[in-house]
């Protein structure tokens, strides 16, 4: 199997100036492909070169896995995002945020926190659990929730990478705007599925 770069569900510039089109060049277009390109040189001849993204990323270790997931949480995080973005949740999603984080603005509070205190590179994750309870998980470098059987609805992407160009090392204000770009409908989907 051949994985290959998603397109973006937007143009180049469309998120600007929350997250300006060269960032978006470098960060999608130069980190995500770079990703997409180790994984298929890694994966002939081994036992997952006819295997999914998801498949590689429950049962994979060291570099396989690193690129797999990578290619996955990088697609994930860019799906997230809208020009036109619904800016809060809504139905189902919303009651469960106010069931487990105590309110919209607590979540928000929590998630950046996480977001702003994982050391190093990585993701910060809202998943659920089989029965629907959210949480929120940190995971250095290509860490996916997926592992730990969670359902993945969010992530930002706090590598240096995904905000240096715009941000420099503010990664606060990164967090900041993120919030501005996060599309709802997408996430609410991923929660009643």
């Amino acid at each position: 199997m051949i994985h290959a770069l998603p397109p973006l569900p937007y143009a180049a510039d469309a998120l600007a100036p929350k997250m300006s089109q060269e960032t978006l060049e470098f960060h999608y277009g130069k980190h995500h492909q770079a990703y997409v390109n180790n994984l298929n040189n890694l994966i002939p001849g081994t036992p997952y070169e006819n295997s999914s993204l998801e498949e590689i990323i429950v049962r994979a270790e060291g570099p396989i896995f690193n690129n797999a997931a990578q290619v996955w949480n990088h697609t994930f995080f860019f799906y997230t995002l809208s020009p036109s973005p619904k800016s809060m949740p809504s139905g189902p999603l919303a009651k469960a945020i106010d069931r487990d984080f105590g309110s919209f603005d607590q979540f928000k509070e929590k998630f950046a926190q996480a977001a702003t205190s994982l050391f190093g590179s990585g993701w910060v994750w809202l998943v659920a659990d089989n029965a629907g309870k959210l949480s929120i998980i940190s995971e250095p470098n290509a860490g996916n929730p997926l592992r730990k059987g969670f359902r993945p609805l969010l992530a930002i992407d706090v590598w240096e990478h995904a905000y240096y160009i715009d941000y420099r090392n503010r990664r606060p204000d990164f967090i900041r705007n993120f919030w501005d770009l996060v599309d709802w409908n997408v996430i609410e989907k991923r929660y009643e599925q």
